[in-house]
């Protein structure tokens, strides 16, 4: 599946050392997803690799291959009963 990122994205791969990898698994296999007040798509992932925290990826809805607007790693998450609104 092609997954591309917007400037901003690509940018805080460089920033923020957070692997593809990591990003892609979010996508495709979710901890939980909801669509957003936004109108953007969220996908919430626990990554083992960085102590269970989780990450958000904010993916735009209506766009084929996904393209990925920003992610995180979000604090405010302690749980999967968190992930959504």
């Amino acid at each position: 599946m092609e997954i591309i990122y917007t400037a901003h994205a690509a940018a805080m791969l460089n920033e923020r050392k957070i692997p593809r990898e990591w990003i892609e698994r979010a996508i495709l296999d979710p901890d939980s997803n909801y669509k957003a007040d936004d109108g953007n798509n969220h996908y919430i992932k626990s990554i083992p690799e960085f102590g269970n925290r989780f990450l958000r990826v904010v993916v735009h809805p209506n766009e084929k291959p996904f393209r990925v607007i920003t992610f995180f790693f979000d604090r405010r998450i302690i749980n999967y009963e968190n992930t959504s609104r």
